[in-house]
């Protein structure tokens, strides 16, 4: 196990000692912005007063490549104290990916200036995801903001796992 999973399985077995109490989903809507890694809307639809689902739509981009997701989450929610709890879910997402147009220019062996252009390509994103974090529900207001680590597992790019690079902050308003 590397250096990285051991605060994140630190971080879960001590939310999972937790003695088993109400949750605080107090309204049936949250709609919001997520920032982190990859930047988007979220939306939370409660269930019932202890789970609910959520829907993400992200875009992330650097300079090699842009990409696309909607991503839909079933999640539990569990109370730490008075307006904080935890949340751990699953589900899955579907999106594409496509690489930019790559421009290279150098000069040759014989003095001369050459261009090289990589065509772009897309790919389509499959995977299952995860998510584990905290939310914080400001007393007085309707909103709430939230941290999570949603770690994912794509099927058809590069079949492998992140752990890390999906940390999100969320800020939501509750309807």
């Amino acid at each position: 196990m590397n250096k990285a999973s051991w605060p994140l399985l630190t971080f879960g077995i001590v939310l999972l000692s937790f003695g088993k109490v109400s949750a605080q989903l107090d309204t049936q809507h949250a709609v919001g912005g997520r920032f982190g890694s990859a930047t988007g809307f979220s939306y939370r639809y409660t269930l019932a007063e202890d789970r609910a689902v959520q829907g993400i739509m992200s875009l992330q981009s650097n300079s090699k490549s842009r990409r696309f997701r909607l991503v839909g989450l079933y999640e539990f929610h569990k109370p730490l104290a008075e307006n904080f709890s935890w949340f751990y879910g699953f589900g899955g997402s579907v999106g594409s990916s496509r690489d930019k147009d790559v421009v290279r220019t150098w000069v040759n062996e014989a003095g001369q200036t050459v261009t090289e252009r990589t065509d772009n390509k897309s790919e389509l994103a499959l995977s299952i995801d995860g998510i584990i974090g905290v939310e914080y529900a400001i007393p007085t207001t309707p909103l709430s903001v939230s941290v999570d680590l949603k770690p994912y597992f794509d099927f058809l790019q590069e079949s492998s796992i992140r752990l890390i690079d999906p940390f999100g902050l969320t800020i939501r308003y509750k309807f």
